[in-house]
């Protein structure tokens, strides 16, 4: 008998309330923030030199969160240019989430903000139809390349549209991270479909060399509160899960013995710890800044 199982990008409200509750319980941001706020400064000290205009292009901006901390980031370095950020972003609840954040925040003088409800695939076949080649400043893809369907050429593309002094960042789970041990051990049986991929940072390095790519990789450590996902019935705890395993209410759905074997997993030390009775998950990061 069919398993049934679905992959969670099926329902895009349940994909968004498991994402939000990974967030709370996750110190993914705030990883994020710290490399913002180290490292960003640098990356980004010539990609508008001489320029009236500095043109930034996020691709999957989600609810915008880590946009604007780094378009703050690049105003502070060029102050009084005006900066053109244009959101690629599938989910009209994250667009509209996105919004609020911009009339909420100070300091957004001479930001232009231009959101786009499409994937990455469909801007770039949207693009091609009207046979446009916008070029970019800095471009960021933070968390989603496991939603494209060939990386290798997602990256050229998006790389292609740099400019001469631009940067590409990209940023996704670690290949030393929980994430890494739990979808080699379990990832066959979760019912991606076509919707997703399992990848980490530990895949790009082979896929940039290939291409003749240069850039500079950092590993960010970040850690996420699971303990709920073993009290049976609790709603963060099956909305964590669900994120876990890419998998629409995975612990209504999925076979006992997989629930079992993932439960199992997610105790072992390869993909967390236990402190003071609490699970904590290996959720580290890696980034990767790519040169033009």
């Amino acid at each position: 008998m069919a398993s049934p199982m679905r992959s969670l990008m099926a329902d895009l409200d349940r994909y968004v309330q498991s994402f939000r509750v990974f967030l709370e319980k996750s110190t993914e941001h705030q990883s994020m923030q710290e490399f913002v706020e180290r490292h960003l400064p640098d990356l980004i000290a010539s990609i508008g030199n001489g320029k009236s205009t500095i043109n930034v292009l996020s691709v999957g901006g989600g609810a915008g969160e880590m946009d604007l901390q780094i378009l703050s980031k690049i105003r502070a370095r060029y102050p009084g240019v005006t900066i053109n950020n244009d959101v690629i972003e599938p989910s009209a609840e994250q667009i509209s989430k996105y919004k609020e954040h911009v009339a909420q925040a100070s300091n957004l003088e001479n930001i232009k903000f231009t959101w786009h409800k499409e994937t990455a695939n469909e801007y770039e076949s949207r693009m091609n139809a009207e046979k446009k080649t916008k070029k970019w400043d800095f471009i960021h893809m933070i968390q989603m390349l496991y939603y494209v369907k060939d990386i290798p050429a997602t990256i050229r593309y998006f790389h292609s549209l740099l400019e001469p002094q631009a940067k590409l960042l990209i940023i996704l789970v670690s290949g030393k991270s929980g994430w890494e041990t739990l979808w080699k051990k379990c990832g066959t049986s979760f019912p991606l479909e076509d919707l997703c991929c399992y990848v980490s940072s530990a895949d790009l390095p082979r896929m940039l060399d290939s291409a003749g790519l240069k850039y500079q990789l950092y590993e960010l450590p970040s850690h996420m509160d699971i303990t709920s996902c073993f009290s049976e019935g609790d709603k963060d705890g099956e909305l964590l899960l669900d994120f876990l395993t890419e998998t629409l209410d995975f612990a209504k759905t999925a076979p006992p013995e997989l629930k079992c074997q993932v439960m199992e997993e997610l105790r072992n030390p390869g993909c967390s710890e236990i402190r003071d009775g609490k699970v904590f998950f290996n959720n580290s990061l890696g980034v990767i800044v790519i040169e033009p």
